[in-house]
């Protein structure tokens, strides 16, 4: 944590936010509470304490279940962008995981800063670069950043933000947890954030669509390898027939986890757009779902928490759907 938020790092991302009057935030595509916490929180921030002009810029609208980390006192845009004198990339470890913003903010002229915690950081293109894997999430991170920056936890809407961020992404202190993540949620606390509140909010407030949805997955749609894997496809008809919103699937990959033997777990989601699955992964320590999703879903992300893309037509190879998941499964677990 001393070197990826170094007193240098600091010095530098102070000097670049004095000389900038507006400063636009961005987050990645299919935005989760993570990449909405960190940007919210930080726009706050920078918006409350030091008077900035902030958006906050996201490719596509936040899910219906999150809605509540969006703040009424600043400006998001969805699927567009807006010149600014600094760039903020949060979230996520290049612009091509921003999709449709990607080209525009990349051609900005305006310097850039990164603040993420995935692996392999396109570094080149910012100015300044905050990056570290070993910690829980983006929210994380830019608690840190906040705190080296001077920030003293007073303002709760701030912290409320970064604690629903930190939350998700770790799925309530189930994935990626590190000493310092309770050392946050112990300050966070401690200065009169309600956790109670926010979990209220993240995890009691879906639609009837979503938990009827998650039980015919269960018992419908869900397939147990013995080798101790565990998958589900999640079809387009399906969404449609439970009327299923965006973001209303979270959470049903870990589900499988719940069985003893069960060491990896996949979830495949037929996008709405486009002839792609959208792929989750999710396993037990010892197991790589970041392997998996590298060399099977073009994607990445965490040792236990990863995730990508499936396109049938270019990736099969003459497999059936079926027969390619379990060969990526069973790649990791031999």
């Amino acid at each position: 944590m001393t070197e990826t938020v170094s007193s240098g790092k600091i010095r530098q991302f102070r000097t670049m936010l004095e000389k900038a009057r507006s400063v636009a935030l961005a987050g990645h595509v299919h935005p989760d509470g993570d990449a909405l916490g960190c940007v919210t929180a930080l726009a706050l921030y920078l918006h409350r304490e030091l008077g900035k002009d902030v958006t906050c810029m996201f490719p596509d609208a936040a899910p219906e279940n999150l809605s509540f980390t969006l703040n009424p006192s600043l400006k998001y845009l969805w699927g567009e962008t807006c010149a600014a004198d600094l760039v903020i990339l949060m979230d996520c470890n290049a612009f091509s995981r921003t999709e449709a913003l990607s080209e525009a903010l990349g051609a900005s002229s305006a310097p850039k800063v990164l603040i993420d915690h995935h692996l392999n950081p396109d570094s080149r293109s910012f100015n300044l670069v905050f990056s570290t894997p070993e910690i829980s999430s983006a929210s994380e991170l830019t608690f840190w950043i906040l705190k080296a920056m001077g920030w003293d936890l007073k303002d709760r809407e701030i912290g409320e933000a970064l604690l629903t961020g930190m939350t998700t992404d770790t799925n309530n202190f189930a994935n990626s947890v590190f000493p310092t993540t309770f050392t946050m949620a112990s300050e966070l606390i401690a200065a009169g954030i309600d956790r109670d509140a926010i979990l209220r909010k993240i995890y009691q407030s879906y639609r009837e669509n979503r938990v009827r949805l998650m039980g015919y997955m269960q018992n419908e749609g869900l397939v147990i390898l013995p080798e101790g894997a565990a998958y589900m496809i999640l079809t387009k008809e399906i969404q449609h027939r439970f009327g299923i919103k965006e973001g209303e699937t979270e959470g049903l990959v870990n589900v499988p986890l719940a069985i003893k033997n069960v060491r990896i777990s996949l979830l495949l989601k037929e996008a709405e757009e486009g002839d792609h699955f959208r792929v989750s992964l999710r396993s037990k320590k010892g197991t790589s779902a970041q392997q998996c999703a590298m060399n099977f879903f073009n994607g990445g992300g965490h040792e236990n928490a990863a995730g990508g893309k499936l396109f049938p037509g270019k990736d099969l190879g003459g497999e059936s759907l079926e027969e390619y998941v379990k060969k990526a499964l069973l790649s990791v677990l031999q």
